[in-house]
């Protein structure tokens, strides 16, 4: 008999995504360009993955009760070991806490995006003791897209600034690429607050509506 069906596939990507992120979160905190350029590894696989379990549910069938439950646990894991990490790190003064074009990361932004979190959950919770489900809508799937773009994008932002100190980069090369990945940063973080509210939006009109039909 094998030791993982592949039925039970997408749900041990699922339990490696929740291992991956307090690792991810921990490499992040660490100076040097290769801790943090295998939490940039790391995050990629996590992100990947979560599509790709997602996939095989769909595809297969193999959907279950613990991956209903897990897998948007496993997605709220690695937002908060990557967005906590991003404040504190960002509050730092000087080139290796700064982000490019923001400097330190706002405490709103941060309030914004977990909070969103929590409420979702919080009104998924009430739903579900009725006997309801609100599935996601397409604007929380793109939030997620560009959140973790913008999350990839910090952490190798990190890793290539540590990499730029302690080579003495400095050039026209180097400046420009801090100006593109700068603007990928800022486009991506811009994009993922903006369908953060409107998604929560939406979300709390469909509840609404639930209820009222309840």
């Amino acid at each position: 008999m094998p030791l993982l069906e592949r039925s039970t596939l997408p749900n041990a990507i699922t339990v490696a995504r929740v291992i991956m992120a307090p690792v991810i979160a921990v490499l992040i905190f660490v100076p040097g360009f290769w801790p943090r350029f295998l939490a940039f590894v790391l995050f990629l696989v996590a992100a990947v993955s979560d599509l790709w379990d997602g996939y095989l549910a769909r595809k297969h069938g193999w959907i279950s009760d613990f991956g209903k439950l897990m897998d948007p646990v496993a997605d709220k894991l690695l937002l908060v070991a990557t967005v906590i990490p991003f404040y504190l790190l960002s509050q730092r003064p000087g080139p290796s806490g700064d982000l490019p074009f923001i400097g330190a990361l706002p405490l709103w932004v941060v309030l914004v995006i977990l909070g969103r979190e929590v409420l979702i959950t919080a009104v998924r919770g009430l739903a579900a003791r009725r006997g309801h489900v609100i599935a996601a809508g397409s604007a929380g799937k793109r939030k997620a897209v560009f959140q973790n773009i913008f999350s990839g994008s910090v952490i190798f932002w990190y890793a290539i600034s540590d990499l730029a100190l302690a080579e003495g980069w400095s050039g026209p090369a180097w400046r420009a690429w801090v100006a593109f990945n700068g603007a990928v940063i800022v486009a991506t973080l811009a994009a993922a607050v903006a369908l953060t509210v409107f998604s929560m939006m939406v979300y709390l009109r469909d509840w609404r509506r639930l209820m009222r039909a309840a």
